[in-house]
């Protein structure tokens, strides 16, 4: 769920956006308030939120230089600025500075709806970047023979402990022993991990159906993925492809 910050002076206002929309559409679980720039920023400090929703005209610290304080020191942060048509320069300007957009006053329901529409999608493709990024930093740059041989057949669903032994001329149970020491774990769970991880990466940058991930990462049986996905990641496949946290 994101947080959102509404600063506004004015309370009307500022109940008004807070006590009108729905923000669970949105997926925006906390809501908090401040009155001017220098209340939101201790706020920030304390809990930076996902979402600022700020005005731009403020006793003690305006708009635009609570939007320069939290690019600076948390860049991550959405910022989009109220503002009425006299203070409408300033908005394009602080626009181009890195705020997200600008509402201009008076502002309606509908006009607030559109813009966390906006965001949110944005919040979201933030995420799912930042997850892959993740994932591909996971991935392992050992260059050992019996690994690199394990990754070319990877999404063969007919690889086996066997079969690789047979490959490499080996004794299966010295296999077996010789990869337990090389990789730390055992070769039928070395394998499934890998799907797995590969099965994550297409999750979240396919359209792929959960039953064709399943096939294109070695999976013959769905049923058995989905379980054993669970049982690594925390979370179903589809769940984890919405972002679901274990």
């Amino acid at each position: 769920m994101y947080r959102l910050l509404v600063v506004e002076d004015e309370p009307l206002v500022r109940r008004g956006i807070t006590s009108l929309i729905d923000f669970s559409q949105f997926q925006i679980g906390e809501v908090r308030e401040a009155e001017n720039g220098q209340i939101a920023w201790d706020l920030i400090q304390q809990s930076p939120p996902d979402i600022l929703l700020t005005d731009i005209n403020m006793p003690q610290m305006d708009g635009i230089q609570l939007a320069r304080k939290v690019k600076e020191y948390y860049p991550d942060v959405h910022i989009i600025f109220l503002t009425g048509y006299d203070y409408f320069e300033y908005a394009v300007s602080a626009v181009k500075l890195g705020a997200d957009d600008y509402v201009l006053k008076p502002i309606s329901r509908k006009d607030v709806e559109e813009m966390l529409t906006q965001v949110t999608q944005k919040l979201m493709k933030d995420k799912q970047v930042r997850r892959v990024k993740e994932l591909l930093a996971e991935e392992k740059s050992d260059n050992i023979e019996i690994e690199r041989i394990i990754q070319s057949q990877l999404y063969d669903s007919q690889l086996s402990l066997k079969s690789l032994a047979q490959q490499l001329g080996f004794n299966a149970t010295y296999l077996s022993t010789l990869i337990k020491k090389e990789l730390g774990i055992s070769f039928q769970d070395y394998v499934v991990q890998q799907r797995i991880h590969q099965a994550k990466l297409l999750l979240l940058t396919t359209d792929l159906k959960i039953y064709e991930i399943a096939l294109k990462v070695g999976f013959e049986d769905v049923n058995y993925f989905s379980s054993r996905f669970r049982q690594i990641v925390g979370v179903t496949p589809k769940q984890y492809q919405k972002g679901v946290k274990a």
